[in-house]
């Protein structure tokens, strides 16, 4: 198999932050960013499954309203679970982009790799199409199954704020009206259910989980 290089996310949030930097109005970015300091100071215990812990089974609907198993998927495969907040967070963006990079050293390594948000099906698909996504995308209404997994909160009311301002209607993303999002993390599930790696870089939105951690993990 050709070597896959392996993207390093802290480079590219540096990327990320210089282009946002020009892109949206300072104001706003300076809302965002103090919103996310809050948050990560608000939230200390983030995960609510941890390593060790049976995996919480679930059904849900993929971008194409296809019903897609936990269980199911677990019968061939072990899974990367990660939980992200919709295709509108440029952070999402780039962390889904950097796990699409390592999908064949996931695959390789016996797993497929599903992610989760509370977006709409529609959503999901906008999000896997731009990106060129070749996992599953799956909507999790209400964050039910977020809420089983990680911590779950709302969207601050200055962020939505800014976001209206800057002309995104956020509640067009999301499978019903509820502004709450959850907090990034990644799990590991064993065929037989055990979860064997689960990490949130915490309530702060802008850090995730590195993805040559997750390979690491994976090849123990």
């Amino acid at each position: 198999m050709k070597e896959v290089v392996v993207p390093s996310y802290k480079e590219g949030l540096n990327e990320l932050r210089g282009s946002l930097v020009d892109m949206l109005p300072g104001d706003a970015l300076e809302i965002f960013d103090k919103d996310a300091e809050t948050l990560q100071k608000e939230h200390t215990s983030i995960l609510k499954l941890k390593r060790g812990d049976k995996a919480i089974d679930f059904t849900l609907s993929n971008a194409v309203n296809k019903s897609i198993n936990l269980y199911e998927i677990l019968k061939k495969d072990k899974i990367v679970l990660t939980f992200y907040r919709g295709a509108w967070c440029p952070y999402c963006n780039l962390a889904l982009n950097q796990y699409q990079a390592i999908l064949p050293e996931i695959t390789e390594a016996g797993a497929a790799l599903i992610a989760i948000s509370p977006q709409s099906p529609d959503g999901s698909l906008n999000i896997q199409e731009r990106n060129g996504l070749q996992f599953e995308v799956l909507s999790d209404n209400g964050n039910l199954i977020a809420k089983e997994y990680t911590t779950v909160h709302p969207n601050p009311k200055r962020s939505l704020k800014a976001m209206t301002e800057m002309g995104y209607d956020y509640d067009s993303y999301n499978a019903d009206e509820d502004s709450e999002l959850p907090v990034p993390a990644t799990f590991i599930i064993e065929r037989n259910g055990t979860i064997s790696f689960a990490k949130s870089e915490g309530a702060d939105y802008r850090n995730r989980v590195e993805p040559r951690e997750i390979i690491n993990a994976l090849n123990k």
